[in-house]
């Protein structure tokens, strides 16, 4: 029996807190007796019958004064309920109780409905409970409803936010999220709020998650408050490109210029306008406008010597040289502007990584213990491009044949795709240790520092600013570029792999990294899975005795003197036929082609447009239709070229002076072909009409490929890479003995 309240009150809480819950409930049972007219003991009673699991009775207990109350104060004494309950439930939330939390206040939202921000607890205890069944009714919640419906709700904005940041990082993709985000727009109480929140997000789905489409629709949400954010036009631009949806991210990529102030911010405008432009193919006179422009402010640029300090301005420095090798052979006068931009590029991430107070030393390396003979060197590779890309497909070789017992490897998957991706699944399997890594680069490098990677290979050159980031700050002592594109420029790298084909003699005249040619080739592959072909003649209304021509090549490659030299192939060979084929915007790339058609007099009926094929090993079946392929120039192709040749179809190349124009010509040669090689533009077309109208010719070269398959060093990856890994270890004695 209770006696005096001040005692009974101070036995229930330690009852409480000890998790006494039926003592707690007695007490409160016998208080109500006594004072039936006092209403906090049916809350707390309700409290204690619904932490014990008897929901029905804690309800019908609340029920009891609730009933019983005149419309006066039916508000009053809820609203005392409710903030009765919510206590408790952030008490529990703080004790990382979710379950609880969320069964107090999914009573809570029994008691009143219209609370938005208890919704808003309630979706985020989903989260943490991994609710996701709960997660996929939040359109039966009524949530968006009430955001657009409702006047003078009394939103948490802090509390929006946590709640859109846990949605948008869990279940990104989710069908509702577009409509819910707009339906927050008009509570965020500035812009910047909406920035934190959808940049972050649209690049995970844009990049991470392969969603292009999806991420420019997050991105155009953001617009409706800000519709000059230069940062977020940038993004979309990329994303519309992405998507395949050229038009649009063109006339974003001119509206970012328009908008762009400094010469830094202007050349990133003008890549993204050029990356539009040749992606979508066929925009020959805008393309020549726009690099002609890139290269009077790169110059300007250069002149200004500038210090940006701003990481972002920064990292847009180099990836708009990538377009200027696809339109015009010229590497002295290209990289001569290049190469200063790297260097600035180079000094401003110095700059950046001293401003962070971050360094990496290697002058207190102890050089007696690091003979080649007895050290293990540790071998660190990096790229965003070990997946289902073109430097996947042609690197695997040398991870897999690598010496383990003599070199301990590392890969450093930047931007790792969270995307079922076989080949990427594949790396990490056959990388030695992997690390799947963000979009940091000082953290990326900082983990390459930890890991004491002795040399450094960058997969990717300038076609990632983060890789191109994470190499400037050096963190290995011996730094690498091979592969994925040519020479970065940036003075941290020591060396270049490249052979004696790829670049001309004089190549180090007008390079910063010491080229390093390996004896034979660069690159060599143990061949390609070849799957069922899709593609006839007949399907395409091609006669089964026409001589079949072939160009495999993205928008980006398509050059009007290349293609004119390729019509006047066409025009000579009598019965002949051209297959297009290559990502690209179909109607813009079709006027390209017919257009010159037009102008060389050769009957647009002989041209086909063949579409996309998903499967790498389908689209390497279907090569096998064509008599001839016919590479591009001035940016040849590299792994298209190797396709070809692995199934033995004869291919004409036009012979150049940069990396990008003798890529063809040093896998003939490491296959052991002459025919189809091409030193001038004429000979391109001489080499086309010979081959086409010599089928004992084009026999010749096709069992030559095949027999090459048992004895040219472009098929040889176990050699390939003792090659490569007796490069490593003459660089690292090189570095030893302090050359």
């Amino acid at each position: 029996m209770i006696t005096d309240i001040n005692t009974w009150q101070q036995l229930a809480e330690q009852y409480f807190f000890k998790e006494n819950y039926a003592q707690a409930a007695n007490l409160y049972e016998q208080a109500i007796e006594q004072e039936p007219d006092v209403i906090f003991y049916y809350w707390h009673l309700g409290l204690l019958l619904l932490l014990q699991g008897q929901e029905a009775e804690a309800q019908m207990t609340w029920m009891l004064p609730l009933a019983e109350a005149d419309t006066e104060h039916l508000s009053k004494l809820t609203n005392e309920l409710f903030q009765l309950l919510q206590t408790e439930a952030e008490r529990r939330e703080k004790l990382a109780e979710y379950s609880l939390a969320w069964l107090i206040r999914q009573h809570m939202r029994e008691i009143n409905s219209n609370d938005i921000n208890n919704l808003f607890q309630i979706i985020l205890l989903n989260f943490k409970l991994e609710n996701f069944e709960e997660i996929d009714q939040l359109g039966d919640w009524r949530l968006i409803e009430t955001l657009k419906v409702e006047k003078n709700l009394e939103i948490n904005v802090e509390l929006l936010m946590q709640l859109l940041q846990e949605i948008l990082n869990t279940v990104p993709l989710h069908p509702i999220n577009l409509t819910l985000l707009e339906a927050c727009l008009p509570y965020f109480t500035d812009a910047d709020q909406s920035f934190r929140i959808l940049l972050p997000a649209a690049m995970k789905i844009g990049h991470t998650l392969q969603q292009p489409k999806l991420a420019a629709s997050l991105l155009n949400l953001h617009l409706q408050l800000e519709p000059d954010n230069v940062e977020i036009l940038r993004h979309l631009a990329t994303f519309y490109q992405d998507a395949h949806n050229y038009s649009q991210g063109i006339e974003t990529a001119k509206l970012c210029y328009s908008l762009s102030e400094g010469l830094a911010d202007k050349i990133f405008a003008l890549h993204l306008l050029l990356r539009g432009l040749m992606s979508a193919g066929g925009y020959w006179a805008e393309i020549c406008t726009a690099c002609k422009e890139l290269e009077t402010i790169e110059q300007q640029f250069i002149e200004s010597q500038p210090i940006i300090l701003e990481e972002g301005r920064t990292l847009r420095l180099l990836t708009p040289s990538f377009a200027i090798p696809h339109i015009k052979d010229s590497p002295v006068n290209f990289r001569e502007i290049h190469n200063k931009v790297a260097e600035i590029f180079n000094n401003n991430i110095k700059e950046l990584a001293q401003s962070e107070s971050k360094s990496f030393n290697f002058q207190n390396i102890n050089q007696s213990t690091l003979n080649v003979s007895t050290k293990k060197l540790r071998i660190g590779y990096v790229s965003y491009a070990l997946r289902n890309h073109s430097v996947g497909w042609l690197a695997r070789w040398l991870f897999q044949h690598h010496h383990q017992d003599k070199f301990d490897i590392h890969t450093y998957f930047i931007n790792y795709k969270l995307v079922n991706d076989f080949l990427q699944e594949w790396y990490i399997s056959h990388a030695g240790t992997s690390r799947k890594l963000g979009m940091n680069g000082l953290e990326i490098a900082d983990q390459i520092y930890q890991d004491e990677i002795d040399i450094l290979i960058d997969l990717d050159s300038i076609t990632l600013d983060i890789t191109s980031e994470v190499m400037a700050f050096k963190p290995a002592p011996i730094q690498v570029t091979w592969l994925g594109w040519d020479a970065s420029g940036i003075p941290a790298i020591d060396y270049f792999i490249a052979d004696p084909y790829v670049l001309p003699d004089n190549a180090q005249d007008y390079y910063t990294e010491k080229i390093w040619r390996l004896p034979q080739t660069y690159i060599a592959v143990d061949g390609f899975e070849v799957g069922v072909p899709t593609l006839r003649r007949d399907d395409l209304n091609i006669p089964m005795d026409a001589v079949v021509y072939l160009s495999a090549q993205r928008g980006y490659k398509r050059h009007p003197e290349t293609t004119r030299w390729q019509m006047q192939i066409i025009k000579q060979v009598p019965n002949s036929y051209f297959l297009i084929k290559g990502l690209s915007q179909e109607e813009a790339i079709k006027r390209f082609f017919f257009q010159i058609a037009e102008e060389e007099g050769v009957d647009c009926s002989r041209l086909r447009f063949l579409p996309q094929v998903h499967q790498e090993s389908v689209h390497r079946a279907n090569l096998g239709i064509a008599d001839i392929v016919l590479d591009t120039f001035p940016y040849n192709g590299a792994t298209t070229t190797l396709e070809t040749l692995w199934m033995g179809i004869p291919l004409v190349t036009r012979v150049g002076e940069q990396f990008a124009a003798r890529n063809s010509y040093t896998m003939m040669i490491n296959a052991g072909i002459t025919e189809g090689i091409a030193w001038t533009d004429q000979e391109y077309v001489e080499w086309g009409v010979r081959l086409g109208k010599d089928e004992a010719l084009r026999q010749q070269v096709a069992l030559k490929l095949k027999a090459s398959r048992q004895t040219a060093p472009l098929w040889n990856s176990k050699q390939f890479t003792r090659e490569m890994e007796k490069a490593y270890e003459q660089m690292w004695q090189r570095y030893v003995d302090g050359k």
